[in-house]
C-alpha cells in the first residue's frame, strides 16, 4: 500500500511546491527576508522581567524552536510570517510579541490578534492573560455568540488587546466600539484556515480600517500559496521564519492504522479499543457533526460515557462539555475538525481518527493535539479500503510511516 501513489492521489506535494517557488520567485526573493537568529533561552531575548516571570510562572522553561526564533522580530516591530505546526507553542510566541511592546499607561486597543473559531479565540485570550499577569494587561475575546452589549461594555472601559473572530471584531468596529487609532499590532493565527473558511473578504474589511503604519504577525500551521498572496498585500517586507514541511515532524507521537475494511466494522472496532481510551484522556474526530451525534448516540446506548461537542452547539453547552473534559470528569470527547484547533488539553494522550481527515494538513491538527510540548501521544487511524489513498497522502505529506496498530496498544500509552 505504501508503495505507489494511487491514482488520482488528491493531495500534489510537487505541485504544492512549484506553485510555492513560482509565488515566491516571481518578486518573492525580494519580498521576503528570512531570519534566523536563535536565542537558546527566554532570558537571552531582552524581554522586560514581569513578562518573563509570566512566562516561567506559566510553566514554559526553555524556548521551543519557533520561539527560539520567533518572539524577538516580532517584539522588534517587524512584520511576520511564521509557520510551525501546532502545538510548538506559535500562541506563546506572538503573545510575548505583543506583550512586550504594549505601552501599559494607555488603555486603549494596542493590539488586534484574529482566530478562525471561538475556541481557538478564547484559548489565546487565556494564555494572553496568563503571560501578561504581572504586567496588568487587560484582554477581551470578542467572539460571536455572546452579548455585543457586554462586548461594548468591556471595549468603552478600555483595554490593551482584542483577541476575537473576524465578524464580531468587524462588527465591533463598524460600530465603533472598537476604535482602530491605538492598533499597533495586527495578528493572524491559523492564517491557512481563516482563508478557507472564507473569512477573506473580513479580514481585507478589518485591514482597512486599521493605522496604516500597523505592524502584522501571520501564524499558521501550513501556509497554502493563497496565504502568502494575502500577506503581500498587507506586509512590508516581512520576515519569514518557517519551520519546514519536512520538519512538521509528529515527534514523540506514535502513529498507527488499524484496517477496518468496511465502514461498518469501525465502531466495534472504537469499542474493542474503548478500555483503554477510558485509561487516559482520548479525543476521537469524525467528519461531520451529524455523525459526532451518531457516535456518541451508539456509543452511550452501549454505557461508555463520552463527551461530544462540535459547531452546531451554542458556546455555552460548548464551554460546559470543554471544561468537563479539561477537569477529567470525562476522558473520552467526540469532535470534528472545526475544534481541533481549539482544544488545547494538556492531558490528552490518544487520538482516534475515527474518519481520516478531508485534508492532509487537518491531520497534524488532530494529532497535535495529544503530545504537545514533547510529551508522548498516540493517533490510531480507522482505514477503510476507500481510506488507503488519503493515508498514502498523509504518509507522504509528513514524511513519515504509520505502522499497523500492535495488539498490546494499552503498553504504548
Amino acid at each position: 500500500m505504501a508503495g505507489v501513489a494511487p491514482e488520482g492521489s488528491q493531495f500534489d506535494a510537487k505541485q504544492y511546491d512549484t506553485k510555492m517557488s513560482e509565488l515566491l520567485s516571481t518578486d518573492g526573493q525580494d519580498f521576503f527576508t528570512s531570519y534566523d537568529e536563535v536565542f537558546e533561552s527566554f532570558d537571552a531575548m531582552g524581554l522586560q522581567e514581569n513578562l518573563l516571570r509570566g512566562i516561567y510562572a506559566y510553566g514554559f522553561e526553555k524556548p521551543s524552536a519557533i520561539q527560539q526564533r520567533g518572539i524577538v522580530p516580532f517584539c522588534k516591530g517587524l512584520d511576520v510570517i511564521q509557520q510551525a505546526q501546532s502545538g510548538t507553542g506559535k500562541t506563546a510566541t506572538f503573545c510575548s510579541g505583543i506583550l512586550q511592546q504594549l505601552d501599559y499607561g494607555v488603555v486603549q486597543c494596542q493590539a488586534l490578534v484574529l482566530a478562525p473559531t471561538r475556541e481557538l479565540a478564547q484559548q489565546i485570550e487565556k494564555v494572553m492573560r496568563a503571560l501578561g499577569d504581572y504586567l496588568g494587561v487587560k484582554v477581551h475575546a470578542c467572539v460571536g455568540g455572546t452579548s455585543v452589549r457586554e462586548d461594548q461594555r468591556i471595549l468603552q472601559a478600555g483595554v490593551h488587546v482584542v483577541v476575537g473572530t473576524p465578524g464580531r471584531v468587524f462588527d465591533m468596529l463598524r460600530r465603533q466600539s472598537l476604535r482602530p487609532d491605538y492598533i499597533k499590532m495586527f495578528v493572524l493565527d491559523e492564517a491557512d484556515e481563516m482563508l478557507s473558511r472564507g473569512f477573506k473578504d473580513q479580514i481585507y474589511d478589518i485591514f482597512q480600517l486599521l493605522p496604516s503604519k500597523v505592524q502584522v504577525g501571520v501564524f499558521s500551521a501550513t501556509m497554502p500559496p493563497e496565504a502568502l498572496e494575502i500577506t503581500r498585500k498587507f506586509m512590508n517586507k516581512p520576515v519569514r521564519i518557517l519551520v519546514k514541511r519536512d520538519e512538521l515532524t509528529l515527534e514523540g507521537i506514535k502513529q498507527f492504522y488499524v484496517n477496518v475494511d468496511k465502514e461498518e466494522w469501525k465502531l466495534e472496532t472504537l469499542c474493542d479499543l474503548y478500555e483503554t481510551l477510558a485509561i487516559t484522556q482520548s479525543v476521537i474526530f469524525v467528519n461531520t457533526r451529524r455523525k459526532v451525534d451518531w457516535l456518541t448516540d451508539k456509543m452511550r446506548s452501549r454505557d461508555h460515557t463520552v463527551s461530544a461537542t462540535h459547531g452546531d452547539m451554542d458556546q455555552n453547552t460548548r464551554d460546559i462539555i470543554m471544561r468537563e473534559f479539561r477537569s477529567g470528569s470525562s476522558r473520552v470527547l467526540i469532535t470534528t475538525d472545526l475544534l481541533a484547533r481549539g482544544i488545547d488539553v494538556q492531558q490528552v494522550s490518544l487520538v482516534i481518527n475515527y474518519d481520516l481527515p478531508t485534508q492532509p494538513e487537518n491531520y497534524l491538527h488532530r494529532i497535535g493535539r495529544s503530545g504537545r510540548f514533547g510529551r508522548k501521544g498516540v493517533a490510531i487511524n480507522f482505514v477503510t479500503r476507500d481510506d488507503e489513498r488519503m493515508l498514502y497522502d498523509i504518509q507522504r505529506f509528513y514524511n513519515v510511516v504509520i505502522e499497523e496498530l500492535p495488539s498490546n496498544v494499552a503498553d504504548l500509552l
